[in-house]
């Protein structure tokens, strides 16, 4: 099976009541900012560009909130998904990647769940709620 490894970014508004997410030309669906690692890439460094892209905001990763996996048999991938709690630093809001992506929008907490339902229990709606994180620790190149 083919791995690909997914960084994705959880910004909420100052309030914790709205998640900034956008909506994917590829079927119109709606993500975390977020992308594939390249290779040569650290999970931090490709969340903190897929952000960039996406929304045109530039964003510090405070922690890792969620770790889902799951594997296309069809297609032989096993994907991981690494989602950080992370906060604007700086950056215009602006789409930079039209061709990938329709539109950004803060969305209401409980609307995220439903758009993004891959969270156990109350989804991203108790992951923001409960503000609790891990550390995310790159311990670099040997």
């Amino acid at each position: 099976m083919k791995r690909i490894d997914v960084a994705y970014a959880l910004i909420t508004d100052q309030t914790n009541t709205k998640i900034l997410m956008v909506q994917n030309r590829d079927g119109g669906r709606w993500t975390l900012p977020g992308g594939a690692v390249e290779i040569n890439e650290t999970f931090e460094e490709a969340a903190i560009r897929e952000a960039k892209e996406e929304t045109g905001l530039d964003i510090r990763l405070i922690g890792v909130v969620a770790l889902n996996e799951y594997q296309v048999e069809k297609k032989s991938e096993h994907i991981v998904y690494v989602t950080f709690r992370s906060s604007i630093i700086g950056g215009m809001e602006e789409i930079n990647r039209p061709d990938e992506i329709m539109k950004i929008s803060w969305i209401d907490v409980e609307q995220a769940d439903s758009l993004m339902p891959y969270y156990n229990q109350n989804g991203l709606s108790e992951i923001v709620r409960k503000n609790v994180h891990v550390s995310y620790i790159d311990e670099g190149k040997f």
